[in-house]
């Protein structure tokens, strides 16, 4: 099993996976939402189906003096609606997920700072950013996760 992290954002969702081992993660690509997150719900699902996720990560966009606004909020919500969705696919018996993956949120402040940062130092311009930047963080958001559980 793998784990898979998420950056929630209002255009694109980030999506990034480990390797079974658990020490990298790596891209995963992008789910378009336009402006509603909660839109990428099954598209999240059949990610963690297909790849037999064990556990889910989350970005927790906090703000700066670690307090939760907005958009932090509607992160834990996003969350916690899909462990209710996971519950109900569970109970499907025409569903695929006989497993109830962990659900973990992270602070991912900084994340999107830092993958345009690692973007420019693979020498990826400016303009080509937009297309894998949330897919970077996700990786960024991941790796974190991966990190923290092997200490």
């Amino acid at each position: 099993m793998v784990w898979l992290g998420i950056d929630l954002g209002n255009a694109r969702v980030g999506l990034a996976l480990s390797d079974p081992e658990l020490t990298l993660a790596h891209p995963a690509g992008n789910i378009t939402v336009r402006g509603d997150y909660f839109q990428a719900f099954d598209d999240v699902l059949n990610v963690i189906e297909d790849e037999r996720v064990a556990c889910v990560v989350v970005g927790l966009p906090l703000q700066m003096d670690g307090t939760e606004g907005k958009s932090a909020k509607k992160a834990r919500r996003w969350a916690k609606a899909l462990g209710a969705r996971l519950e109900a696919e569970m109970e499907d018996d025409l569903s695929g997920i006989d497993w109830m993956p962990d659900i973990m949120l992270i602070d991912e402040r900084l994340t999107t700072v830092d993958a345009h940062r690692r973007l420019l130092d693979a020498q990826l311009g400016t303009r080509r950013h937009r297309a894998v930047v949330d897919q970077q963080s996700a990786v960024t958001i991941l790796q974190t996760a991966l990190e923290r559980a092997r200490r």
